[in-house]
């Protein structure tokens, strides 16, 4: 069977002039801003497609006063994916920009972690701090495809077919799961928000919205010791990607990348 991928990040919306105090504590002294991006992921190879995290609407980003440039189904036609084909979709926490457009994905099975519908759907949600990065719809439309018997949970790291598995990087969320997949290049790990950005487990900086920081930082961790290399760690929101990695074509420059392939810079 075939346990190699291709491997892309789609780029789907952005936040701008995003103060440094929001993206790290501690913050910065000079307090500078930085951008924040939106990505969806997904490995393929002739056998299998995972689809990893599905993004939010246009009208989640109004809500949220956000702003998208494409629905996350439309990057994925870019690639010549068809969202409704989808047959597997690894949903890595179910925060708002990370869990909405589930129509679109109306024939997907999701993975998901067993601690994060828990905190998701439990007590944790009477609070406002807690509840503020999940948006309700999404989670009750997760709990509408567990009655349709559209999700496979896992309680920690699980291989779900070869080359690709699912590991339990708590922190940011009860149940983030960060995602290792087998390229050309040798095993990436697709972070998610284990890590925002580079500059969060480089520098040791946590970002300021998480359930455990302890968990957080353990998480950095196990991203390097699963990956090849620290180059091999990508982040789940950093604009950086998208200048460190090459797009699959021309037309796609600021839109996707590959990253299947080394970057044009060492990260380390």
């Amino acid at each position: 069977m075939n346990d190699t991928y291709e491997l892309y990040a789609i780029k789907y919306g952005s936040v701008t002039n995003r103060p440094m105090s929001e993206n790290f504590i501690g913050g910065d002294p000079h307090d500078l801003s930085q951008n924040l991006d939106y990505f969806i992921w997904v490995a393929t190879n002739p056998e299998r497609t995972y689809v990893i995290d599905t993004g939010f609407n246009h009208e989640v980003a109004a809500d949220r006063g956000r702003k998208i440039d494409r629905l996350p189904r439309e990057g994925l036609e870019l690639l010549g994916i068809d969202a409704g084909k989808v047959e597997d979709v690894i949903i890595t926490h179910l925060h708002y920009d990370h869990a909405g457009t589930f129509g679109d994905f109306k024939n997907a099975r999701m993975h998901l972690q067993d601690a994060e519908m828990e905190m998701a759907t439990g007590r944790c949600m009477c609070h406002a701090p807690l509840r503020m990065p999940y948006h309700v719809d999404d989670v009750c439309e997760m709990v509408r495809k567990i009655y349709a018997e559209q999700v496979d949970f896992h309680d920690g790291d699980k291989q779900l077919a070869p080359g690709i598995s699912v590991h339990l990087c708590a922190g940011h969320a009860a149940g983030l799961q960060s995602v290792r997949v087998k390229t050309k290049r040798g095993y990436v790990m697709i972070a998610s928000d284990a890590t925002h950005f580079y500059m969060n487990f480089a520098e040791k900086k946590p970002f300021p919205i998480l359930v455990n920081m302890a968990d957080m930082m353990e998480s950095w961790t196990k991203l390097i010791r699963l990956g090849d290399s620290i180059d091999h760690v990508v982040p789940g929101h950093d604009p950086a990607v998208l200048d460190y990695y090459p797009a699959p074509d021309p037309s796609l420059e600021g839109i996707a990348v590959r990253l299947d392939v080394a970057p044009k810079v060492s990260i380390a």
